[in-house]
């Protein structure tokens, strides 16, 4: 391997580092990651994250670069529209899950001079076995495979303008070959990435289920949250693309 191949492809593998931390990517994943209750976990979030988004770009890339098919551009907006839905689906379901499985937080309806009002009420028992602390018993087969659902999804979103990338250097280098490596490298990098991120979300999740039990539940309503407002800021953006075709 010559020193311009090794550098390009190191440049694959650095880009797919800083791909990772994409906005719409931590929005989408922080939510998973906060299911979770320790660091092994969480990491284990990135790795299958980073695995199906590779997957999805490395079919993608075979597609564009063997057969010569590629995404268009409104299919793609499509796609990025995809992304956003799916990060306010993440979003609302933590905060459903965790507003269901917490037996100290109830909503009652009260009546004042004729006039029904609806409080959210947050009792305090400590003491008492609640699902704060308790891990979460998925018994889906979707619970796994959730983050490699949602990596597929954010690798073909992001695959229209990677695969020009990659055509790009197909072209300079002359060979397909080297393009699904640069696709392959560039995925590896976006593992790494992805696998540091969740390690650092999920460290102060670990901390806490074992340490401050009273902060997981502002952690986990602040990623549901987040997601949220993320999810319907860029699905706003991204139907404001689509109205311009």
């Amino acid at each position: 391997m010559n020193g311009s191949v090794a550098a390009i492809l190191g440049l694959g593998f650095a880009l797919g580092l800083k791909h990772a931390t994409e906005a719409d990517h931590l929005a989408a994943i922080s939510s998973i990651v906060s299911e979770r209750h320790s660091v092994w976990q969480s990491a284990s979030v990135g790795l299958l994250w980073g695995v199906g988004h590779t997957a999805a770009l490395v079919v993608a890339g075979f597609f564009v670069i063997a057969v010569g098919i590629a995404i268009p551009e409104h299919v793609a907006n499509l796609l990025e529209l995809v992304v956003a839905l799916m990060i306010i689906f993440l979003g609302t379901r933590l905060l459903y899950l965790m507003l269901r499985n917490r037996p100290d937080i109830h909503v009652h309806a009260h009546t004042h001079n004729g006039k029904s009002h609806i409080h959210l009420h947050f009792h305090d028992h400590s003491q008492t076995h609640n699902a704060e602390t308790t891990p979460n018993h998925e018994h889906s087969g979707l619970s796994g495979w959730r983050p490699v659902l949602v990596g597929v999804v954010h690798g073909l979103a992001g695959s229209a303008a990677l695969t020009l990338l990659v055509l790009s250097e197909v072209v300079r280098n002359g060979t397909p070959t080297f393009g699904l490596v640069y696709l392959l490298v560039f995925g590896f990098g976006s593992i790494g990435g992805m696998l540091i991120m969740t390690t650092l979300i999920g460290l102060p999740i670990s901390l806490g289920a074992r340490f401050f039990q009273g902060a997981l539940l502002p952690m986990r309503a602040f990623a549901g949250v987040l997601s949220t407002i993320f999810g319907l800021f860029y699905a706003f953006k991204v139907i404001e693309k689509l109205s311009a075709f």
